[in-house]
């Protein structure tokens, strides 16, 4: 019972004040520390300091970072006053309540100076260089050393062209930097996946003419009454949702020696931000419309990218979708992302020759991928799914109709 209560206080507490976790001592000095980072996260790699001792900070402002195995979360200064004192150190591991800065709240900022100063302040070195120069003459300081004769030169072959090994770039050219969390995270993943399902990719291709006729006809009145504007992604989770519900293996999952069918439709939405692949979940995505699927899709893409998504918006998850096309890709096979069975991949769309009508017109065409778990789905399946997502993207008054 005791477990229970304090756990509820841990949770309510950053619910209340979100990352803004700190123990604070009597008088003036005030402790840093790491906050609360969810249920599923032990630990973290303090990444980086955004304050060094002496600089001021305001009441919440972040002090510096830490870096989990799905986001990067912010520690955030307790209360207004300058930093005393760094605890931690930049590439440690740091678990919640760990004390990483210390602030004074009466001390006063110190004034960093700047790099103009800075090289200012230092004494240039070349008076001594000049006087150096004028005591001994260049000539005679480095004599040029005679000319070896031709036969000489000629008659013994270079050490390098003899050696047999061959010859590396210099080290110099070379840069280590550690792995983050998050990319370690991914890793492990993607090779978990490969070494747990038994991964069969089959592909389809769409004519993309009536859903962009859709867009284009209506993108002004949608972004008027929504807010939003009309893209793609909507139109594919619709399909996407569809396909599933004609198709429900492909939303189940193998648990030991069961097999959990979902009856609901929770769609990861992959999303490619500067510090490696995060995948938010648009929620009960069978009870949206195309304005609700944009909306989210947007909202959880922004925070992504600023790095403010939370792990709950990442957890779970029945069927990945992910959009190569926004970089140009023409064709991939993705890889499944644990415990779902199944992963959507979209591509570029080309416009390319197709025969419509017993005539040769240009037509904009996408392919589109599917990954599943071969131990779960089996082709028949498989192929059916990717099928319905071809006939409602290429024609979206199917979804009016249910048919």
């Amino acid at each position: 019972m005791l477990k229970e209560v304090t756990q509820l206080i841990r949770t309510e507490s950053f619910i209340q004040q979100r990352i803004r976790s700190f123990s604070s001592e009597s008088g003036d000095l005030v402790d840093a520390v790491v906050p609360f980072m969810g249920e599923s996260i032990s630990d973290g790699t303090l990444a980086k300091f955004l304050k060094q001792p002496g600089e001021r900070v305001e009441v919440d402002e972040p002090i510096a970072q830490i870096e989990t195995d799905k986001v990067t979360i912010d520690i955030t200064s307790p209360e207004a006053g300058v930093i005393q004192q760094l605890i931690a150190k930049e590439g440690e591991t740091v678990e919640p309540g760990t004390k990483i800065a210390v602030i004074s709240k009466s001390a006063e900022a110190t004034a960093q100076p700047a790099p103009a100063e800075k090289a200012a302040s230092q004494p240039p070195p070349a008076e001594k260089k000049e006087s150096s120069e004028k005591q001994i003459p260049k000539a005679e300081a480095t004599p040029r050393p005679p000319p070896k004769p031709t036969a000489q030169k000629s008659s013994t072959p270079s050490p390098k062209t003899m050696a047999s090994e061959p010859q590396l770039p210099p080290k110099d050219r070379e840069r280590r930097v550690p792995m983050t969390r998050l990319r370690k995270r991914v890793a492990n993943r993607l090779k978990d996946s490969q070494n747990t399902f038994a991964l069969l990719t089959t592909f389809n291709e769409i004519d993309m003419t009536n859903l962009m006729k859709l867009r284009s006809d209506y993108k002004d009145a949608f972004v008027e009454k929504h807010g939003v504007k009309l893209g793609f992604m909507s139109g594919f989770v619709k399909a996407a949702v569809s396909a599933l519900q004609h198709q429900p293996v492909v939303n189940a999952v193998i648990d030991g020696d069961d097999i959990i069918y979902r009856d609901y439709v929770d769609i990861s939405i992959a999303v490619g931000t500067p510090k490696g692949l995060v995948v938010p979940v648009v929620r009960n995505a069978e009870n949206m419309n195309f304005a609700d699927i944009e909306k989210e899709i947007n909202s959880l893409a922004k925070k992504a990218n600023d790095g403010s998504i939370s792990i709950d918006e990442m957890a779970g998850g029945t069927f990945t979708i992910s959009n190569g096309g926004v970089y140009g890709s023409l064709l991939s096979t993705p890889i499944i992302n644990p415990p779902q069975s199944a992963i959507l991949g979209m591509h570029s769309i080309v416009s390319r020759p197709m025969v419509v009508g017993g005539n040769v017109v240009p037509r904009p065409m996408m392919y589109i991928a599917l990954t599943y778990d071969h131990r779960l789905i089996d082709g028949r399946e498989a192929v059916f799914f990717l099928r319905r997502i071809k006939d409602v993207v290429e024609d979206p008054r199917r979804l009016l109709l249910d048919i």
